[in-house]
């Protein structure tokens, strides 16, 4: 098993020698520790005492209390440092002035799911964009893509719909670091931020999570297990849509169903190679909030077999097309609001291109869209090269 270090570590290790004497913020959660469970506010303050003046925490909250979507988060105090908590999603989603006034330097330790479709992205982009007009110097503090730098998939978003849920032109499965992301976002995007990324040692583009011998920390509520964030790419877009995305059960987005699901016609649905790399179960769930909380639901769990043949959003997005011809007017997208837009279709958010509902909606086989987005993949794949760390 390989040996990460993080980077949270490796500033514990020297690099922080180079911070003395300045203000330090840090946006952090529940999830930012070392491989010993430290939390990384820990870790910075017993390297550099009395350094750390503010944190900040991203959605639900940087305690990870908030469960649902779309709840934003109070700012608060943190009793041991005796400093101030912000909250980047409440009335604001970026570091204001008066915040930055009280740093020198903003240090970013999230981790993220390595799916488009994350909020996490979006606050650093944030904090880049603040950064940058206040004068600040921003640090990213480095940690694995769990689904790996390797694999891409996905349609690339297109400018006219980036979004809280999607702020740059990446695919559904992006394969870049949380390291990687804040370098494109600043050189594509010409934010100008005094950018400094501490990368980790050890970790190879080809890993998945499970071949980094870390455990998994909940980055999220409802990304509770490695296995969550397999199945994410694909199950996310149930949440564009009126099926359950599990939210409210105890493997969210691992299962997913509605009250009016007919499994067994949804099956004889399926394109051919739509489960390829895994296996729909059926079952019976009642969600306890979120969308149809209370009442039961029939869907199914879904088990990945083998993560080589698995590409987990051709396989959601071949379910829901075998759910809409199955189920017609029963179907229904989702309204507005969603992560902060109030006009344009949720789906259409979180797909990155009107055209792929379109398509669905008319019966176009998921396979022959999914050839349309390759020549996009490739082009993607080595435009990202330029800015790789590993």
């Amino acid at each position: 098993m390989a040996h990460i270090a993080l980077g949270i570590e490796a500033l514990a290790e020297g690099a922080w020698k180079k911070l003395k004497g300045y203000r330090l913020g840090l946006l952090s959660n529940q999830a930012s520790v070392d491989s010993r469970f430290r939390a990384s506010k820990h870790v910075l303050s017993d390297v550099l005492p009395g350094h750390p003046k503010a944190l900040f925490g991203p959605q639900h909250g940087h305690q990870g209390r908030e469960q649902d979507n779309m709840l934003e988060t109070e700012h608060g105090h943190d009793p041991g440092l005796e400093i101030p908590i912000f909250s980047l999603y409440s009335s604001v989603r970026e570091p204001t002035g008066e915040m930055l006034d009280l740093l020198d330097i903003l240090i970013v330790d999230l981790q993220d799911v390595g799916t488009r479709v994350y909020t996490f992205a979006a606050t650093l982009l944030n904090c880049l964009r603040a950064a940058s007009r206040a004068g600040k110097r921003v640090i990213v503090l480095d940690r694995p893509n769990p689904l790996g730098g390797q694999i891409l998939e996905g349609n690339i978003l297109r400018p006219e719909l980036y979004s809280f849920v999607g702020p740059f032109s990446l695919p559904m499965r992006h394969g870049l670091t949380m390291g990687e992301m804040a370098s494109v976002f600043n050189g594509e995007l010409e934010i100008g931020c005094d950018l400094e990324v501490i990368p980790m040692r050890g970790w190879r583009r080809w890993m998945l999570w499970e071949d980094t011998g870390l455990r998994w920390i909940m980055p999220s509520p409802n990304m509770p297990l490695w296995d969550t964030a397999q199945v994410y790419p694909g199950q996310v877009i149930w949440e564009g849509t009126n099926l359950s995305e599990g939210r409210g059960t105890c493997r969210p987005f691992e299962i997913f169903g509605a009250p009016y699901l007919d499994t067994r016609a949804v099956k004889r649905g399926l394109e051919a190679k739509a489960t390829a790399g895994c296996f729909l179960q059926e079952v019976f769930f009642r969600p306890t909030f979120n969308k149809w909380a209370g009442e039961p639901c029939s869907g199914f769990m879904i088990h990945v077999l083998d993560t080589g043949a698995y590409n987990p959003y051709y396989t959601a997005l071949s379910v829901l097309r075998a759910v809409m011809e199955t189920h017609g007017e029963q179907f229904q997208w989702k309204d507005p609001p969603y992560e902060y837009e109030f006009e344009k279709l949720p789906i259409d958010m979180i797909l990155g291109d009107p055209d792929i509902r379109i398509e669905i909606e008319k019966g176009t086989p998921v396979c022959v869209l999914r050839q349309r987005w390759e020549d996009d993949l490739k082009d993607y794949s080595e435009w990202r090269a330029s800015y790789f760390l590993y």
